[in-house]
């Protein structure tokens, strides 16, 4: 036990935590946004995983990888338009339209892969690119804080943004109180000239490139190849943390930074030999509680 508690209290643990944590936050962001305009997502896992592919074969095939991060995001937001004109124009309901989707994600991205580049598992033969490490001036000298905060993907200070910007959006803006008092009372808001199609339509978009930042994590900075169902499960996670943080921006990162925890401890147990499943099932088993 004191073994394991030295190892929690490293600069190197925790580091590892905010690591893990990055594609959680971005799905549980993405689900946030929908709850709020009375959506349940549940295709957050299939559009992290379109994206992450897509940035891997964009920034093979461009050589740059800011390109493929773009087109990433575009592929996710062209799903967000599929399941707009299903779930909101034609009427088609939300959790089938949801499960199509991933299950067309896990599908159709091996094919892609298969096609493009002859692998079925990890896509080891494009030379693609990783989104670079920022140090951070300053902080980085900072003994103990430096080594936690600073020289992390770009796209993890880019999901610490994401979550002031979401809390600004939701509670500052009339954007978010749009999308927040369709999510309350839809017909309230019809009688008073908000179109209750556009909103939603507009929450699926943001929840999509949100989404997207978290796939294109996976594959372009925690590791630098796609894999098959390489999102494992994170945005189901996402949804699971966002319910934990009680559909906040911050509740959905702090409860996102407690599966991080689990997570990277997991790893820590491995080592001492100690059953990783029983770690992993301790943020379910609160989220259940709560």
């Amino acid at each position: 036990m004191e073994n394991i508690i030295n190892i929690i209290l490293t600069p190197n643990f925790l580091f590892s935590i905010i690591r893990v944590s990055t594609p959680i936050i971005f799905a549980s962001l993405a689900a946030l946004v929908t709850k709020k305009a009375g959506i349940t997502n549940l295709a957050i896992e299939g559009m992290m995983l379109i994206s992450a592919l897509t940035g891997v074969i964009i920034s093979a095939l461009t050589q740059n990888a800011y390109v493929g991060l773009i087109c990433a995001v575009c592929s996710a937001v062209l799903i967000a338009g599929v399941m707009s004109f299903f779930t909101l124009k034609m009427q088609t309901d939300i959790y089938l339209t949801s499960i199509a989707i991933n299950m067309i994600a896990s599908g159709g991205t091996v094919f892609v892969m298969f096609m493009v580049c002859g692998d079925k598992g990890v896509s080891t033969s494009l030379q693609s690119l990783t989104l670079p490490i920022i140090n951070i001036p300053i902080i980085a000298s900072i003994p103990f804080i430096g080594q936690v905060v600073s020289g992390h993907h770009l796209l993890t200070y880019v999901a610490w943004i994401a979550v002031a910007v979401m809390y600004v959006v939701m509670y500052k803006t009339a954007t978010g109180l749009r999308i927040r008092s369709v999510g309350e009372n839809p017909h309230a808001a019809e009688s008073v000239g908000i179109s209750v199609f556009k909103v939603r339509v507009i929450a699926l978009v943001i929840s999509s490139i949100l989404a997207s930042l978290g796939g294109v994590y996976l594959s372009m900075g925690y590791v630098s190849w796609f894999a098959r169902d390489m999102v494992a499960g994170r945005g189901f996670i996402g949804i699971s943390a966002m319910n934990l943080g009680n559909a906040s921006a911050i509740g959905s990162f702090l409860a996102s930074l407690v599966f991080g925890f689990a997570d990277a401890l997991s790893m820590v147990l491995q080592s001492l030999k100690v059953p990783a499943e029983f770690v992993q099932m301790l943020p379910y088993v609160i989220t259940i509680v709560s």
